[in-house]
């Protein structure tokens, strides 16, 4: 698909980097030209989302009557029997564990994270997640599995539920078979939930797995939808998003009720998806591909660096620019260019292998493959990904990574002039 640029469409950007709400409290704002991670801050919101937000907080509801009224609108955009607003991705899954292992009994909710006679296992398609501490806090126990034979083996009394992402890293490996996991799973009578947190766009997804028969599935709201950070979607079986609500905030004594979300979130989030029902996709990566070409010509201005813009595949679809240069020849790496730009002024944020925040990395975020061996990563190429970038941004994106690059170039045409 292409993407010609045919006039210029960015406005420069109206906000301050040098005086506002986080330079008062002497916290520096930077430019995020990576992907939305939590420790970024996720993305900037819809304006459509803020002004959501806003006029929520100017009235006093009952939450869980609000909660069942977007559950009604929830169901009718996506096609699943009902739905709720969470406290994130990581917050569906804490609530799907908890919903199918206490369902709506008082006692059992209680108990939890006690899971004593009750089903507790969460079989886990590929292989442990950085993320299953969200399972495992209400009780539930991962049980690992890698192929359909081992997951017809796995299912017993004691299962509660199978938890699986909906599709695979943006690397070559095959995708989770969800159709025929679905199949293995509703003729043993045990829920599957469906981890889909970037997933959107695109906004069909929402409507995918009600589609498939999944029976739960959850997104982020702060990430490619463009909500409030602290917010997230959980779908799927109108008996299990009761259950859910059974052990969420404001139910004292839930397990879940430390993950409280506000009306401002739940309203948000529902802005935020009613947004996504109006964008023209090709528009919009029209528009950000605008944006990644006036860094590309910036940044190509220094001999032997190439750049190559293109869709994001997997989560967070978006157009990203991929930048390459002889890291040995300029002595310059990637991780190295990245944390020069993260000391610019302002900081700028690019993807590369810099992630403070992650825990047992090698052992648990690589990719599974079908025959169950860990996928081996490749180096990764410094990416600009455009879903943060505000108008104005990537000239300043621009001009850092040129004069980083150029800094690190001169050594090649000293080295050639010898």
């Amino acid at each position: 698909m292409a993407y010609p640029i045919e006039q210029p469409i960015i406005q420069e950007t109206d906000h301050s980097f040098d005086t506002n709400v986080y330079t008062r409290l002497g916290v520096k704002p930077l430019i995020n030209a990576n992907l939305p991670f939590t420790f970024l801050s996720a993305t900037v919101v819809w304006p459509e989302v803020r002004q959501a937000i806003d006029e929520a907080a100017h009235y006093m509801v009952d939450v869980v009557e609000l909660q069942r009224s977007v559950g009604r609108r929830l169901a009718q955009i996506s096609g699943a029997e009902s739905g709720m607003i969470s406290s994130g991705a990581a917050g569906s899954m804490a609530l799907a564990t908890a919903a199918c292992i206490a369902g709506t009994d008082p006692e059992n909710i209680w108990q939890l994270p006690d899971t004593t006679d009750l089903k507790d296992q969460v079989i886990m398609w590929g292989g442990r997640s950085i993320f299953d501490s969200a399972l495992r806090l209400v009780g539930g126990k991962p049980v690992v599995v890698n192929s359909l034979d081992a997951l017809r083996c796995s299912i017993n009394d004691r299962t509660a539920m199978l938890c699986t992402g909906y599709s695979a890293d943006p690397v070559p490996i095959d995708p989770p078979p969800l159709a025929e996991m679905v199949s293995i799973c509703k003729a043993a009578g045990v829920p599957v939930f469906v981890d889909a947190a970037g997933g959107i766009p695109p906004i069909d997804n929402i409507r995918r797995y009600a589609r498939m028969g999944v029976d739960l599935y959850g997104f982020s709201g702060g990430k490619g939808l463009r909500g409030p950070q602290a917010s997230g979607l959980l779908l799927g079986r109108s008996d299990l998003i009761e259950a859910a609500l059974a052990n969420a905030a404001p139910v004292e004594g839930a397990i879940c009720r430390a993950m409280k979300v506000g009306k401002e979130e739940i309203i948000g989030c529902m802005a935020a998806l009613e947004k996504w029902l109006t964008i023209d996709l090709d528009a919009l990566y029209y528009k950000q591909t605008a944006m990644l070409q006036k860094i590309a010509a910036v940044v190509e201005s220094v001999p032997g660096v190439e750049t190559k813009i293109e869709l994001r595949t997997g989560s967070n679809r978006f157009m990203q620019m991929i930048v390459r240069w002889d890291e040995e020849a300029f002595g310059l790496t990637v991780d190295e260019c990245g944390k020069k730009l993260r000391e610019s002024d302002p900081p700028i944020s690019v993807l590369c292998g810099y992630n403070p925040y992650v825990t047992r990395v090698q052992e648990f975020s690589s990719p599974i493959s079908r025959d169950g061996e860990p996928v081996k990563r490749q180096g990764s190429p410094l990416t600009i990904f455009s879903l943060s970038l505000q108008p104005g941004e990537e000239q300043v994106v621009g001009e850092s990574l040129r004069d980083v690059l150029r800094q690190h170039s001169r050594r090649i045409l000293r080295a050639d002039k010898r």
